[in-house]
């Protein structure tokens, strides 16, 4: 489940201000309020997590996982491009 920040959109003095982060579901409704004190809050924009390296997949790999991969015949043509298999005993 992602984090989310919220932050109160009043100036509250006290334990309940500022902002704060909560786990929620990506299907959840949006947070309209605080859920300790009831005010009104807003979601702020934060950054997330990357993996820092990612190995390109091959043609097959791509194949594999679903993915239609297309081979440029000429300006603006293309073709659906089929990964020659290695079959055992060929």
């Amino acid at each position: 489940m992602p984090l989310y920040e919220y932050e109160h959109v009043e100036n509250i003095k006290g334990r309940c201000g500022g902002t704060f982060t909560l786990r929620r579901p990506l299907d959840a409704p949006e947070l309209k309020v605080c859920p300790a004190c009831r005010k009104p809050v807003k979601k702020l924009l934060s950054t997330f997590n990357t993996p820092k390296y990612c190995k390109p997949f091959s043609l097959s790999q791509a194949n594999d996982a679903g993915f239609t991969v297309l081979k440029k015949e000429s300006k603006g043509e293309y073709s659906v491009h089929k990964p020659k298999r290695n079959t055992p005993g060929t």
